[in-house]
């Protein structure tokens, strides 16, 4: 193996080296030739890096899954991508934060700027599974609510706001939209979705995508990496390729080339880079390995079918066992599971890719290059594409943001406003005696909601007995699985349990009942709609919020943004791959009723 230490000391320091590549009257491409002739091999290698970090002490370990300190990852590993984890109090800590974390980059020989990622930061939801709790971000519904509402124009703008509150902070890209289609009603991850519906899906996608990337892609732009290419939906039985046990998609109806549908529409519209996902495709013309791995899929699909340059970067932890939360858990090297992570890492480069989401082993990437396994001129291949991102997001000319300015940014009092706006609209209603809307100043009997906030809408009562309405609010089941971090992955029967089931029959046999259900997944509702005045659903409301629809205060715009099923046995009969393939649903897509 190379001795990365020597060839490290060799190099010239930073204050031999002239910088032409900062020259921003020179055309992109040859500031991206000026600097890759200078990056040394271990330079080069640490931009295919992409993991985790926290904020943080940067010469302390990191706070995130107790990884190796800012300074070790920037200094000693060449690295400058961060997907940011976890919440933070202030728009002023974080930027404060990205500061010294490009101050620490730009001390460095080349002075490369950091590019921070985060998944999403802007739902009412604290599913660190689904997304991060938004803190001093406006929180708006999950995706899926926004794919209720159905109203492109709204997501463009509810975008356009993310992106100037990201920006502030310097966050540069967005690990979403995710465009896969909700047709298996039982996957954990479809909240984060436009649903079951391929053109909807496709419309929502795309403005979404234009609104973090601006009508030029530039300095204020926020690159989107779309995922999970080719489509993550189809998972047998609905698990999750997080997983060993959801490691296949399965396409029993044909309908492999329905879920690039959503893709090629977030191509149109000129999505920047690209997250393939986990899972191995079963029964298709494509190897059945895991997308990462996948050659026929990112160069043959995703490469030559449609022409896409982008960043392609990984989804996270493929090449590494890793222990998340206390416990071990495997590489998600699906299909591929004999291979050694050195093995691993050459056939996710021979596949297309530029990035390994969640790794930082450049020192396996060295011992390719020193072994012959992967050349150099592959390693620039992919390198232009990532240096491309960052000079065409002005990270060279300015990688540091205004820490006053970020406070006043985000969170700002009418981005607030709309996401609170946009979570009263997403409101569906799916059944209505006549109950809704009902008045103020009723006495109330609630479960799911702070008495303190239903006092604001009537007199808070102990029992039903005593009310003279109930709102209960509900979350759609899911099993209990061995982890924390499994129980991140809402998955399993969509039945609710039969005390839940009990107590919403007892509390409405005694008093007109009004039931929120949560709708992450497509629960099985119709025992409840049966017993129920009135059932709504949400996709990340507040109790404030719903309150207000439900006395009339706020118009629910929400329709279905997929079927929902009426019996587990219809979920089980269905096709993992097809869209609205449960027979006699309960509701159908684009169900909803006005108030």
């Amino acid at each position: 193996m190379t001795d990365t230490t020597t060839m490290t000391d060799a190099a010239p320091a930073a204050s031999e080296i002239e910088r032409p590549w900062l020259d921003a009257t020179l055309p992109v491409d040859e500031r991206v030739e000026l600097l890759l002739a200078e990056m040394t091999i271990e330079e080069k290698a640490g931009l295919f890096f992409h993991t985790m970090i926290g904020i943080g002490d940067l010469e302390a370990p990191n706070p995130i899954f107790a990884t190796p300190s800012a300074v070790d990852f920037v200094e000693q590993r060449h690295m400058t991508h961060f997907n940011l984890l976890g919440a933070a109090p202030s728009g002023r800590e974080i930027a404060a934060w990205q500061n010294a974390v490009q101050r620490l980059a730009a001390s460095t020989r080349l002075g490369i700027p950091v590019t921070l990622s985060t998944d999403p930061r802007h739902s009412f939801s604290d599913n660190p599974g689904a997304a991060i709790m938004a803190g001093p971000f406006s929180q708006w519904p999950e995706t899926m609510g926004l794919a209720a509402i159905g109203d492109e124009e709204l997501v463009e703008r509810f975008a356009d706001i993310a992106r100037q509150e990201y920006t502030a902070v310097g966050l540069r890209v967005a690990l979403h939209p995710q465009v896969d289609l909700a047709t298996e009603p039982r996957w954990a991850r479809q909240t984060a979705t436009f649903g079951e519906d391929p053109e909807l899906a496709g419309r929502m996608g795309a403005a979404y995508i234009r609104g973090f990337q601006g009508s030029s892609f530039g300095p204020g732009s926020v690159s989107t990496m779309t995922k999970h290419f080719p489509g993550g939906g189809p998972q047998r039985d609905g698990e999750d390729p997080h997983f060993a046990y959801g490691r296949e998609q399965v396409y029993p109806g044909g309908q492999f080339e329905l879920h690039l549908k959503p893709f090629e529409a977030a191509f149109e519209a000129g999505t920047r880079q690209i997250m393939p996902y986990y899972g191995m495709p079963v029964g298709t013309e494509y190897e059945e390995v895991g997308f990462g791995f996948n050659k026929s899929v990112i160069t043959g699909l995703l490469r030559e079918r449609y022409d896409f340059d982008g960043v392609v970067c990984t989804d996270w932890g493929l090449i590494n066992d890793a222990e998340i939360f206390g416990q071990p858990f495997p590489a998600r090297a699906w299909g591929v599971e004999e291979l050694t992570p050195l093995e691993r890492m050459k056939k996710v480069l021979d596949a297309g890719v530029d990035q390994f989401g969640g790794e930082a082993c450049p020192e396996l990437l060295l011992s390719l290059v020193s072994d012959g396994s992967v050349t150099e001129d592959r390693l620039d291949v992919s390198a232009r594409r990532i240096l491309r991102e960052k000079f065409e997001l002005g990270l060279f000319e300015n990688p540091f943001v205004d820490e006053d300015a970020a406070d006043a940014i985000v969170g700002r009092d009418d981005f607030r406003a709309a996401g609170e706006a946009a979570q009263r609209a997403s409101i569906t209603v799916l059944s209505n005696d006549g109950v809704l809307p009902f008045a103020r100043g009723l006495k109330l009997y609630v479960e799911g909601i702070a008495p303190e906030v239903a006092a604001a809408f009537g007199k808070v009562v102990a029992t039903p007995a005593e009310a003279d309405i109930a709102v209960l609010r509900l979350q759609a089941p899911f099993e209990e699985r061995a982890s924390m971090f499994e129980n991140f992955f809402h998955a399993g029967s969509l039945d609710f349990p039969a005390d839940v089931l009990a107590h919403v029959a007892e509390v409405a046999a005694a008093v007109p009942t009004v039931v929120d259900v949560l709708l992450d997944r497509p629960a099985i509702l119709e025992q409840i709609v049966d017993a129920a005045a009135a059932v709504t659903a949400n996709w990340g409301v507040s109790a404030m919020g719903l309150l207000d629809v439900l006395v009339g205060e706020a118009a629910p715009k929400g329709r279905l943004p997929f079927d929902l099923p009426r019996s587990m046995a219809a979920v089980a009969a269905s096709r993992p791959d097809v869209p609205f393939d449960t027979a006699d649903p309960l509701f159908r897509f684009g169900h909803g009723l006005e108030l």
